[in-house]
């Protein structure tokens, strides 16, 4: 079955404030059978980012008729928002033309790390510490992609990132919980890092406290996973040491498990095994 995509004319001009500075954010949605996941939490998120940045964000009317163009299935609806051209410089135009892009890709989970857990690693690289972007979801991610190119090894799901000042953050692409001593615990996120739409949900419906931790706590904990909108919940099997030694490992049990449930309940995915 073809995939719908965005209409062929949505080329991005050279002057585009997004491509030139990233001055803009974006949203990966998961759309199942056409009706978007957590889309109220990913219009709040975006929302206050169109907030912080200083330019509108387009009609609730518009945006909401984006999921129904991801036709049948499970889809993945990616939206980028910028604050389009103008301005001079790094000074923005006094009155800004938003400009909208988005496309529709398909999508399937990997319930083997459902299922099994992951193999994640410590990265080296440090996130710059910047409270007003801090939660956003916007276009500046060379971090990311720096700390991700950081190994190959195709065992490895993901890295955990910590910001300058050595507190724990998130992965380059997942939101991080973990439990000690019977505590649902998950990184502050008040001076950098993304603010996820499942993470929120998953605050909203568990006892989680936000806290500033070191990376030490992560081979200490009984359990920990990596979360989003999109891929689910993934439990840690083995964390690693940014030279590839190993600190931690779990067995997946009724812990992980739970935990699982409560997300994956969320997103209309099963627990631990393929659907």
């Amino acid at each position: 079955m073809s995939v719908p995509r965005a209409p062929e004319r949505q080329w991005v001009p050279l002057d585009d404030r997004g491509l030139a500075y990233g001055d803009g954010l974006f949203e990966t949605v998961l759309v199942r059978d056409g009706q978007p996941l957590l889309w109220d939490q990913h219009m709040t998120r975006l929302a206050r980012g169109c907030q912080v940045l200083g330019f509108p964000l387009p009609s609730r009317d518009e945006l909401d008729r984006l999921p129904g163009q991801a036709g049948p299935g499970l889809r993945i609806l990616k939206l980028i928002l910028t604050r389009g051209s103008g301005g001079r410089g790094y000074l923005p135009p006094a009155s800004s033309l938003p400009r909208l892009r988005w496309q529709v890709m398909a999508f399937s989970p990997q319930p083997l790390r459902w299922r099994d857990g992951v193999r994640v690693r410590h990265c080296r690289l440090r996130l710059g510490i910047q409270p007003l972007l801090a939660g956003l979801k916007h276009l500046n991610r060379l971090e990311n992609v720096l700390a991700r190119a950081e190994w190959s090894d195709p065992d490895l799901a993901d890295g955990v990132l910590c910001n300058s000042d050595g507190w724990l953050v998130e992965s380059t692409c997942m939101n991080l919980f973990w439990q000690r001593e019977g505590r649902l615990e998950t990184p502050l996120l008040d001076d950098c890092g993304v603010a996820g739409t499942l993470r929120a949900e998953l605050l909203a419906h568990l006892a989680v406290s936000e806290v500033k931790a070191t990376p030490d706590v992560l081979a200490g904990a009984e359990a920990v996973w990596l979360v989003n909108s999109v891929q689910g919940v993934w439990p840690l099997a083995r964390l690693d040491d940014a030279e590839g030694g190993s600190l931690a490992t779990w067995p997946i049990g009724r812990a992980h498990r739970h935990f699982q449930a409560v997300a994956h309940d969320l997103l209309g995915y099963p627990v631990g095994f393929a659907e």
